[in-house]
């Protein structure tokens, strides 16, 4: 248990489900609410990227510090409070075992810490957090630091699903453990595809697709192949959209009703989009989000169409 854990910083994920909620107080729909999704503060990305030097930069991360302290503050201003606050990956920028790993992961625990306590956090792992290529170790490690690193949670009716998309994208080190999550997913699917729920939604840090399904392989998305057995077994259950960011930019597209939706990022942005969090609506019928910046965030908070669909019944 790390130290955060122990002063009651916030709660993690164990035993494949978010004890913030209770599954069976949470799984009856009770009306309209919302949460925020964030991704990729990635403390020490900004110093790397600025040097040419990703894979051994990153040992100043003053930036991120101060945008991530942004968005807690702007998350923690808004009324009604959010029903969570998701992290979709990429929470540092050192890799396992690489220098600064520790500082980064202290650093930003600190600033998480500051989040409003009736906010519970959701952290997604992504391939900063476990690996490009994840093992047994890299795994352990994130479990240990921020919780399991794939579970289910209910609210307010919908079903969530956290998945590790490292396992999706090459789990070659870990073949017994990706099984293993294969065997969970599958499970999680049946679940939502017996519809007892109003919607059910996953978030991964590694989009499916960017924009389009049949879009070409690429170091942001999952391949072709994979990417459609994904995509289809998520229509074939119910899911209604996927979440994820890894792309540092804003993007996204659809597939046979599944909202495929790519958030840009809260520290390093790799192309015109600001440092900003998205806001997600879920109404009985449908779920809107829209993507701000911190600063709109923080001095406008949620605008007045948005928040009238959480007054629907």
């Amino acid at each position: 248990m790390s130290a955060a854990e122990e002063a009651g910083v916030f709660h993690r994920a164990r035993g494949r489900t978010l004890d913030s909620f209770s599954s069976e107080k949470e799984r009856e729909w009770k009306g309209p609410f919302y949460f925020i999704q964030g991704a990729d503060p990635q403390f020490g990305l900004m110093k790397a990227w600025a040097t040419g030097d990703c894979d051994n930069g990153g040992d100043e991360w003053g930036q991120e510090i101060l945008l991530a302290e942004q968005a807690v503050q702007a998350v923690n201003k808004l009324n009604p409070k959010p029903k969570f606050f998701v992290l979709c990956g990429d929470l540092v920028h050192a890799m396992p075992g690489r220098p600064w790993r520790k500082e980064q992961t202290e650093d930003l625990q600190r600033v998480l810490g500051t989040v409003d306590r009736d906010i519970p956090l959701v952290l997604v792992s992504g391939n900063h957090d476990v690996g490009n290529v994840p093992t047994p170790e890299t795994i352990t490690e994130f479990q240990r630091t921020w919780g399991d690193d794939y579970f289910s949670f209910w609210v307010g009716g919908v079903l969530f699903l956290v998945l590790n998309s490292q396992f999706l994208y090459d789990a070659s080190r870990c073949p017994a453990l990706k099984q293993e999550h294969d065997h969970w997913l599958d499970q999680q699917l049946r679940t939502a595809r017996q519809r007892t729920c109003r919607h059910a939604v996953v978030f991964q840090h590694i989009p499916l697709f960017l924009r389009s399904i049949d879009e070409d392989d690429d170091y942001f998305n999952l391949t072709k192949a994979l990417r459609k057995e994904m995509a289809d077994k998520f229509v074939e259950a119910g899911i209604k959209a996927v979440f994820s960011g890894h792309y540092h930019r804003n993007a996204g597209g659809t597939y046979r009703n599944l909202d495929m939706v790519v958030s840009s990022a809260i520290g390093c942005q790799l192309g015109k989009d600001t440092h900003g969090l998205r806001v997600v609506v879920v109404t009985a019928e449908k779920i809107v989000h829209r993507y701000y910046s911190l600063d709109e965030l923080n001095e406008k908070g949620i605008e007045d169409d948005l928040m009238d669909l959480l007054k629907e019944n």
